[in-house]
């Protein structure tokens, strides 16, 4: 049975973001690397103008989203919103 897990490469290893079943203890595995790109907002019905106001509402989580803690969960975003 195949089981998918997330996971982000840096400086040359792969980081699972959950652990597999412990019974695993050596199975093959496909790494695939996925595009960083940005999102589309348009296509999620997103204006300049909407972007902005989204933008400013957002600022009062800009330091604690971008402390060195919260790496892990962009991460994990990033690696989800690739599928």
């Amino acid at each position: 049975m195949a089981r998918q897990i997330h996971g982000v490469y840096r400086n040359g290893k792969v980081e699972l973001l959950e652990k597999p079943d412990e019974s695993i203890q050596e199975a093959p595995v496909i790494v695939t690397f996925l595009d960083g790109g940005s999102i589309d907002l348009p296509s999620r019905g997103i204006d300049q103008q909407r972007a902005a106001e989204l933008r400013d509402r957002l600022t009062t989580f800009a330091e604690e989203w971008n402390s060195p803690e919260m790496q892990v969960y962009d991460d994990a975003a990033a690696a989800k919103s690739k599928l």
